[in-house]
């Protein structure tokens, strides 16, 4: 059964931008190389754990990082954490990227690397350790993350995924 997302409104949110990586592009042509610049942005709400990653392609980098928040607000998704980090480990798979998730005590930070750190602070989680495995392409690091994020579920969801109450757990 395909899970329905609804999507989430971006103007209800305190939106906070951040870029993960900028990319100089040319593609050769007759007349010589155009060069133009992909901007790839993750934004997010810490307060609403809501959090979505965009990527934009312009001739000037300004104009890049505004296509990729545009794409970015686009594509939220509200995740599931427990007071500050995350409630259970998993692991996202995305192309050869694979991004593994760990739950952590207060007062250890996010332990992440680049484009994991900038998902990890833009929804809100301040208390999480993490792996990036395979590729480190920012591209795929971020999609396995979110893949990851994707699979976290509360008490409620797994309670009722096993037919018993939240509170038996």
């Amino acid at each position: 059964m395909p899970i329905i997302r609804q999507r989430l409104d971006a103007n209800q949110f305190q939106l906070k931008d951040q870029v993960v990586a900028i990319n100089r592009v040319t593609k050769v042509v007759k007349g010589g190389k155009n060069l133009s610049f992909s901007a790839l942005v993750v934004v997010g709400d810490p307060g609403a754990a809501v959090v979505g990653y965009g990527s934009g392609k312009a001739k000037e980098v300004p104009q890049a990082i505004r296509k990729g928040i545009e794409a970015a607000k686009k594509n939220l998704v509200r995740i599931h954490r427990r007071d500050s980090t995350i409630p259970h480990q998993v692991l996202g798979c995305f192309g050869s990227g694979r991004v593994l998730l760990k739950p952590a005590a207060e007062g250890t930070g996010v332990i992440a690397g680049g484009a994991v750190r900038a998902v990890m602070e833009s929804a809100g989680i301040s208390n999480v350790l993490t792996k990036s495995i395979g590729t480190t392409n920012p591209h795929n690091v971020i999609k396995a993350t979110f893949a990851a994020l994707r699979q976290l579920r509360d008490r409620e969801a797994v309670a009722g995924l096993r037919g018993k109450a939240a509170a038996e757990l």
